[in-house]
């Protein structure tokens, strides 16, 4: 999924400062280990699980972009259930 897409949803966190370590602390757990080994040598998470994650999410072939209001209220969700 282009970086692009995700503008509305980084937008919807960048308007919640509370729930900033929560994103950095949920990024951190979907990036995978040693991600500087592999291309693009960047910490994203894996193409093929963030592909599920959107099929699961909303149908389809799981190339849907998630909307800024569902990233911010999983991130509250994540907040409240930290385990």
């Amino acid at each position: 999924m282009p970086l692009r897409r995700l503008l509305p949803a980084v937008l919807a966190v960048l308007r919640h400062p509370g729930l900033w370590p929560t994103a950095l602390a949920q990024l951190r757990r979907l990036v995978p280990a040693r991600w500087w080994a592999r291309r693009p040598h960047l910490p994203v998470p894996d193409a093929a699980y963030l592909r599920f994650r959107m099929e699961t999410a909303y149908g389809g072939a799981g190339d849907r972009a998630p909307s800024g209001e569902d990233v911010v209220t999983y991130l509250r969700w994540c907040r409240r259930f930290p385990r």
